[in-house]
């Protein structure tokens, strides 16, 4: 299955938060987009790994989302290793996505900063010929994704650019809550954490109104990246 775009989160919901509605866009194109989650989010304060897979497809076929995979790494302690790295280049390989969407290059939670690095590494190794993978006993062939985007999460960076989401932010705020461990339950008896509050999701819509003014968009979700963005004519820019 070759996928236009992989959305790629170190925990689950990291791309339903950051940009579910980007990908609600897209599919609504007709383009084919996937999600991979590098952990289970099992350090999270509520709720079990179990419990978070069972959330992340629900999100995801409210999503639309042609494939989701997790790897599996360790929540809070996976490192930047040649193997993780493989790992992710065996996934990129396998779905052959246009373009990767990945964690923010900084932010409040450390994990977010590590993955964003060892993923935009891995789409870049796995354009190298002499770097073997295989899949189901059959050698990979080299793919690199043409582009690689870092959402905007928790911490304000100066967006490069922002998508507008307007007709989809109500949808997005129905998938966020298909985990529903880790937001706002009224009926829950877990622990409070700082996004399990009502007003964490006022603030999701909140950010994507203070995010998309600027550009003249009602709601938006912001990316920053480390190349320079092209366009063919000048009314391609809003």
């Amino acid at each position: 299955m070759k996928l236009d775009i992989l959305a790629i989160g170190v925990h689950p919901d990291d791309v339903e938060l950051s940009c579910a509605g980007t990908l609600l866009h897209h599919v609504q194109m007709g383009k084919k987009v996937g999600i991979l989650d590098l952990t289970a989010g099992e350090l999270g304060t509520r709720g079990s790994a179990e419990i978070r897979m069972k959330e992340a497809e629900a999100a995801s076929r409210m999503m639309g989302a042609a494939v989701r995979v997790n790897l599996g790494m360790a929540d809070g302690f996976f490192e930047y290793d040649k193997e993780n790295l493989l790992e992710i280049i065996e996934i990129i390989r396998l779905f052959q996505p246009e373009i990767i969407l990945t964690n923010a290059i900084s932010d409040r939670h450390p994990d977010h900063g590590r993955a964003a690095k060892l993923t935009a590494d891995a789409c870049f190794y796995s354009g190298l010929i002499k770097i073997e993978t295989k899949w189901e006993d059959e050698v990979q062939a080299p793919w690199r994704p043409k582009t690689v985007y870092h959402y905007v999460q928790d911490y304000y960076l100066e967006p490069d650019f922002v998508v507008d989401i307007t007709p989809y932010v109500e949808k997005k705020i129905d998938i966020i809550q298909c985990y529903k461990t880790q937001f706002y339950d009224p009926d829950s008896k877990e622990n409070n954490t700082p996004i399990s509050t009502k007003s964490f999701l006022e603030l999701i819509t909140g950010k994507a109104q203070l995010l998309g003014r600027p550009a003249g968009f009602e709601y938006a979700e912001a990316f920053t990246k480390t190349r320079t963005v092209g366009v063919k004519n000048l009314f391609d820019l809003h």
